[in-house]
């Protein structure tokens, strides 16, 4: 059996030490480490090269479920990829595994707990948005990239999808960017 340990973490101002040194503990051969958020599996390359080297009697190890997954379907959806493969789940706090059928109820309502706290933090966080919006202190997240640098790709003949995949930007960035230009916003 290999022991194969995943840690996440949502931010990049978040460190992933513990996490792994805990996994390396629990005697993970393996780790794997991404920053991202777990509201989704959706550009989790780290988890889905763990998914996809997974063999049957190996056990992936997360410290907490939540590090795995914040929404119950995706948990449940792993764990029954994890069954069909083979291989197992141990989150070590609490220390529970999907190796037992009582493991796989645990794992449920755990991930029932980590979808309803995500829906907490959310509403935290739409709360703290609106308190700085009335006080007038709200300036929204900081832009990652210059309007003027896509409109003068996209100028030089650049298409919009090739810009947004160069700058690592959606399509609608760039629509963005060019509607400023077009309503006299930018100014």
């Amino acid at each position: 059996m290999t022991r194969i340990g995943y840690a996440r973490v949502s931010s990049t101002d978040q460190d992933l030490a513990i996490q792994n040194e805990r996994l390396k503990a629990a005697g993970c051969e393996i780790i794997r480490s991404e920053t991202g958020s777990g509201a989704s599996r959706k550009g989790r390359s780290e988890l889905e090269t763990i998914m996809e080297f997974l063999r049957s009697g190996d056990e992936l190890v997360v410290l907490r479920l939540d590090r795995l997954g914040r929404s119950t379907r995706d948990v449940l959806n792993l764990v029954h990829e994890l069954d069909e493969r083979g291989a197992s789940l141990r989150v070590l706090e609490p220390d529970v595994t999907t190796a037992g059928s009582m493991g796989r109820m645990v794992i449920t309502i755990l991930g029932m707990v980590a979808d309803m706290e995500l829906t907490f933090i959310k509403d935290r966080q739409r709360a703290g948005i609106e308190a700085a919006k009335a006080e007038g202190v709200y300036t929204g997240r900081k832009k990652n990239v210059d309007d003027e640098e896509i409109r003068r790709l996209i100028a030089g003949g650049a298409s919009k999808a090739e810009v947004a995949r160069q700058l690592e930007v959606s399509r609608m960035t760039i629509y963005r960017a060019l509607a400023k230009e077009d309503d006299g916003s930018a100014i």
